[in-house]
């Protein structure tokens, strides 16, 4: 991240943020309104197949609300600690508190306490301390030179091993999908219940994939997609195997450089940033989930009810850390929006594991698409940046010297004659 943001200026980076902003949040909008039309047009929620109680095991609930989650969001992007946010987040605490109202019923209500840590990396923490640190270092010039000579050759040295460790991945990529599905006790009662609603979450995805992604790609860029995909199956397979857009980030920065030839000025800057806040198939998937839940227990979803599990799904997949299966903790945002029961996302937990594969694959792909159309209408703030125009004296430099050393050898070669 530091080496994207210190290859550009504050005015090329300024202009391709907001062309890498703009492009995510329009995709997330596209994908989580494509998730509702699918799911109410296939309707893949029976309520004869409602299982009740057969399937009890469930994530642990987040207790708040959306806007407890907007500023926990905020707060994560100012750490308190830099080496705290490499392995906790900040998050809204609360307490339970029983109360017993005027008929002897007893509730269980939950009440703020503060400010806790979580184990999970502060993925937006570190981005925005990165993007001022390399807006810092671009600003000072020559004297940061040493370090940002340094940040490169440490980059360099990561894609380097990187580049070594893909040859044993895919042998990961199977014990863990391997392990996972040892882990469901009875697969065809899972089968039963779900089947319906992973064919529609595998359908959108895909069409959100074909039409969505590859359609702007091609609408950007006139390029050929297939060629843009294929270039990326090691990045793809990877979200599959590891379901976490954080981990796939360094094989994604390779096959964009090296395979699809895009900037390494813009990937650095757009990637990390797309990582955490562009999450297409989270928000597709939330939606779909809120409405399949009350497709199942037979509850009635009107147009302000659509429109609210729309806005909590995207405000909800911005929020998502990107780490395996955090949508199911920030589904409970939506669920509790439009008043669903949260306790049956325990349903949705057998098979998550699952779908959070195709979700992470959607995720990683709508991030390089993005880097790659960004590449494609940044072109005239590339060529204008300071770095650029320092790479071409160097050259020129080179070339002078490489001159004058021809002249030297041909004078001395004439004193010999």
């Amino acid at each position: 991240m530091k080496s994207g943001v210190t290859a550009l200026d504050s005015e090329a980076s300024g202009k391709m943020g907001s062309k890498a902003l703009l492009y995510y949040f329009s995709t997330t909008i596209l994908a989580t309104i494509l998730g509702i039309i699918l799911v109410c047009v296939i309707h893949p929620g029976d309520p004869k197949a409602n299982p009740k109680d057969q399937f009890t095991t469930k994530p642990d609930a987040f207790k708040g609300d959306t806007i407890d989650a907007l500023f926990d969001l905020v707060r994560n992007m100012f750490p308190d600690n830099l080496v705290q946010a490499c392995f906790q987040q900040a998050r809204t605490s609360f307490n339970e508190i029983e109360v017993t109202d005027e008929n002897g019923n007893k509730t269980v209500e939950f009440q703020q306490s503060g400010v806790e840590y979580a184990d999970g990396m502060n993925v937006l923490g570190l981005i925005t301390f990165c993007i001022c640190f390399g807006v810092c270092m671009t600003k000072m010039g020559e004297v940061a030179q040493p370090l940002i000579a340094l940040i490169s050759a440490l980059n360099d040295i990561i894609m380097k091993l990187v580049l070594f460790f893909m040859w044993y991945s895919p042998v990961g990529i199977f014990f863990l999908i391997v392990s996972n599905i040892l882990t469901i006790e009875d697969l065809a009662a899972t089968g039963k219940v779900m089947g319906m609603f992973i064919f529609t979450v595998i359908s959108g995805l895909t069409l959100h994939f074909l039409i969505t992604l590859v359609g702007l790609y091609f609408l950007f860029t006139r390029k050929n997609p297939l060629v843009f995909v294929r270039n990326m199956l090691p990045a793809m397979m990877t979200a599959f195997g590891t379901a976490s857009s954080t981990a796939t980030l360094p094989l994604t920065f390779y096959c964009l450089e090296e395979k699809n030839k895009i900037d390494s000025r813009v990937t650095r800057f757009v990637i990390p940033i797309g990582a955490t806040v562009n999450m297409d198939g989270t928000a597709l998937y939330e939606a779909l989930t809120a409405i399949f839940i009350a497709q199942l227990n037979d509850i009635p979803m009107n147009l302000g009810n659509m429109l609210t599990i729309c806005i909590t799904s995207i405000a909800a997949s911005v929020g998502a850390a990107s780490i395996p299966s955090a949508g199911l903790v920030t589904m409970i945002l939506v669920f509790t929006a439009v008043g669903l029961p949260t306790e049956q996302i325990s349903l949705i937990y057998t098979i998550d594991w699952f779908l959070d594969r195709f979700r992470t694959m959607i995720n990683v792909m709508g991030d390089s698409f993005g880097a790659a159309i960004v590449d494609a209408m940044s072109q005239e703030e590339l060529r204008k940046s300071p770095v650029v125009a320092i790479s071409k004296n160097l050259n020129h430099d080179a070339n002078d010297q490489s001159k004058l050393a021809v002249q030297i050898d041909d004078k001395v070669a004439d004193e010999q004659v």
